[in-house]
Parts: C-alpha cells; structure tokens; sequence
C-alpha cells in the first residue's frame, strides 16, 4: 500500500524532552517575577504609608520610591522572552497548575493584611507615648425643643388621679404643678408630693429645658400640658415656669419654760379619783365630796372605803383651809386642784369649801350592842342582825383599818371619826352588824394614812355570831 504523503514530520523522542524542559523552565522563572512584583510593591506601600504618617519627609522618600519602582522596570527588558513563555505557559498549563497559583497569591495577601495589623498597634503606641489620648466625648442627648399644641384642662377628677400615686397612668391635659427640681441624667424633673404624701417625678420638657438645671433645689411652679406616663410620673411640656428659692431655716429658739396649764377634770377622772388602785399621777381642778378629818394637825377627807385598807384620802393644803376645824367629822364638799400621787389618795390645795348636812345614819335602836374598848384581843358574842362596836384611839400620821374582805364579812357599817374634846386624844369608832351565823376573827391594823401597807402594829378579835 501507498503511504500518505503529508508536509509534517513526526517528532521524535527528544524534541518531546526539549519542549516539556523549556516549560519547566518558563513556569519557575513566572513565579519568580511574580514574588518580585508582589515585595516591590509593597515595600513602596509601607514608605507611601510612613510618608503620611509625618516619620520619613516627602522629598526623601520619592526618590527611594523611584528607584525601587525602577528596579522592576529594569527588571521588565531581561524577561522579555519569559513573559512570551508565561502566556505560553498559561495556555498549555493543566487547570491544576492555575489553582496552586491562586492559592500561592491568597496566603501573601493574608500575611500582607497581618503584618498591616501588626503595624498599626505599632504606629498607635508611638503616638500615645508622645501625648495622652483625648477621652471620648458624649454625644448630646436629644431634648425636646417644640412645644405641642394647647390641649384640654384638666378636670378636677383627673387631677386627683394626676396626684395620686399607684394610679391615673394615661392622663393627660393642661394643668400646674409645684414640687421641688431636681437634675436627674442631665435632664430637670419636678418631684410632686402626691394625695398620700408620697412623691411623684414629672419630667420637665420644652425650650426651657436648658434653662432649668439652673434652679436645683428651688420651689418650681411650672404649667403646660402634663402627661402621665407610668402610676408614679409623667412628662410636662412646660409652657410657663417660676422659681422660688428655699428660705434658710432660721433655728428655732428654745422653748420656754411655761408651767402646763391645769384643766378641769372629766367625770371619768373624777371617778378615778375617787377610786382605790386607779388613777396615779391624774392633776387638775375639780370638786371632791367626803368626811373631813385629821392626822395630827392636818385636815384630811376620806372620799371612798372608809375605815379599810383601801381607803381613799386627800390631805389638804393651801390656805382656804382656815376655818375648818369646826367641821371636823362632818361631810364636806371641797373645791380645789386636786393631784393624786398614789393609788389611796394624794394632795387637795383648797379653793373653797362647803359643809352639807350628815347624811343619815344607820339607827342602833332596839338593837343589842356588844362594846369594845382599846387594843384588847378577845372574843365576843354577837346576836344576828344586832350590832358590835370597835373604838380604838388614833395617832397621828397613821389610821385604823381593817381587810375588805373581812369588813364584808361581817358587816362594816360605819368607820367614823371622832376628835377628842380639850385636847383629847382622837378615836375612831367601827360599827358592825353581822348578816351571817358562825365564827370568824376579825384583824386591826394600824397604817400609815396614805400607804396602808406600812403597818405599825395589830390586833385580832374573836367573834361568834349566834342566831
């Protein structure tokens, strides 16, 4: 058979090896222009950057920049024939070989970008030593300016809901306030004291929002239109303001030294008075009724359980007790201040004093009557419903008494009181009519007038009550 005639030969063993050799060669020296370009570059970036930043002077710098941007320029003629080989090299270059390149450029952009970071720090850490950093400054908060149109006045109920604190959120309408500013944030607030003396906080807004701050402190009377935004504050648009400045607190002069005045005694303290055990430390007019009598040379009026140890008596002083004597052992009616220092009796300064009539006594006729005389224990024999006498002298200072329980017992009718006549010594006589069949013992006590419980001495008394 014919061969087929054709113009090109074919290539031979070594004519592959010289080809795959000059590619080889063309790639390695594309890369090491491309490494080249990328330091010039940014060797000329890092001077551009030191330029600005005022280290390294203008004129200088250029013509460093120069001749480093002259050397690729230089560099450009010699590689004449390896840029041909590079674009041959891209076209006949495997995708592979593009992908390794890309990847080759991305980490020196990344070690660029660490090192401009590293740089910056740097560059900051020269400027603050050489002078402090200014501290940052606050923006202005925004303050409202305008005021908004003239709405409706308050009625009264929404005032009362305006004041009212734990209430009346959403309220709104033209109104006054007073309270106290205070600055809060920079802003003025009026602090209002409510219905229940609790205080509410109003901001206060409008064209003399600057203006405020100034009276801190001060009575603010403010009007315009309030809202109240929560239970416990709201807002003001203020329309008009005043200001009061706090009077200083002048120091109250010490108080006087002023006796209390007296004030006549209620019926209640009146009883209380009267009452054995009850109304210690009460003082003030009021008119007493009892049986005037006397403890050595002073006048004594014996008021409630006379002849017990729960005995209630005054002694008198001042000088309405002249006259007095004379009525001894009778009934009084003494008007006076009267102060009681102690549960059985107290002190009467006498204004005035009436005598009234004896009230009446029980009647001893048709009555068998047991006597005894002095401090004599003994037992005697009663007959029901008949009566027993007791007489005993008295001392001054101090008064014959007997237990409550016991004058119940056997029926105390009368303690009375009797002065002795040309200087005789006084006696107290105690008049019993026994109600109940039986024996009991009766004690006598000899205490001190206004404390019964200081006995100076005793004696007993045996009765025997028979049907």
């Amino acid at each position: 058979m014919a061969k087929p005639k054709s113009g090109a030969k074919k290539a031979t063993p070594a004519a592959k090896k010289d080809k795959a050799a000059r590619l080889e060669l063309l790639k390695n020296a594309s890369e090491r222009v491309a490494k080249a370009a990328t330091k010039v570059a940014k060797a000329v970036k890092d001077k551009v950057a030191e330029v600005t930043k005022g280290k390294v002077p203008a004129k200088k710098a250029a013509p460093k920049a120069a001749a480093k941007s002259a050397a690729p320029k230089a560099a450009a003629p010699k590689s004449k024939t390896a840029s041909k080989a590079e674009s041959a090299a891209k076209a006949e270059t495997p995708p592979k070989g593009e992908k390794a390149e890309t990847k080759g450029e991305k980490a020196e952009a990344k070690t660029e970008k660490a090192e401009g970071k590293a740089k910056a720090p740097a560059a900051g850490k020269g400027k603050g030593a050489a002078a402090p950093a200014a501290p940052p400054q606050e923006k202005p908060r925004p303050r409202a300016t305008k005021l908004p149109p003239v709405g409706d006045a308050l009625t009264k109920r929404e005032m009362e809901q305006l004041l009212s604190a734990g209430e009346g959120r959403g309220v709104f309408g033209e109104g006054s306030l007073k309270g106290r500013l205070v600055v809060t944030d920079g802003m003025p607030n009026l602090l209002v004291v409510g219905r229940d003396k609790r205080e509410l906080t109003f901001l206060l807004q409008g064209p003399d929002q600057e203006v405020l701050p100034a009276y801190v402190d001060h009575k603010v009377s403010v009007s315009g239109l309030i809202r109240k935004t929560t239970n416990y504050g709201g807002t003001v648009d203020v329309r008009k303001y005043s200001a009061k400045k706090p009077e200083a607190e002048a120091p109250a002069p010490p108080p006087a030294e002023t006796e209390a005045k007296l004030r006549f005694l209620s019926p209640g303290e009146v009883s209380m008075v009267t009452s054995a055990g009850m109304g210690s430390g009460i003082k003030g007019f009021a008119s007493l009724r009892g049986n005037l009598e006397m403890t050595g040379e002073d006048f004594v009026l014996v008021v409630s359980n006379a002849g017990t140890r729960q005995q209630v008596s005054f002694i008198f002083e001042g000088k309405g007790t002249k006259g007095m004597r004379k009525y001894v052992g009778q009934l009084l009616f003494i008007t006076g201040v009267v102060e009681k220092s102690s549960g059985w009796g107290g002190r009467i300064i006498v204004e005035n004093f009436e005598p009234r009539p004896p009230e009446a006594r029980v009647s001893r006729e048709d009555m068998e009557i047991v006597h005894v005389e002095g401090e004599v224990p003994t037992s005697v024999d009663v007959k029901l419903n008949h009566g027993l006498t007791v007489r005993l002298q008295e001392q001054p200072g101090y008064t014959w008494a007997i237990e409550p329980t016991a004058a119940k017992r056997v029926g105390l009718r009368e303690a009375r009181y009797e002065p002795g006549e040309a200087g005789a010594v006084a006696t107290r006589e105690f008049f019993f009519t026994p109600r109940n069949p039986g024996t009991s013992e009766m004690e006598f006590f000899l205490a001190k007038a206004f404390t019964p419980g200081v006995v100076e001495r005793s004696f007993k008394i045996n009765v025997t009550v028979k049907p």
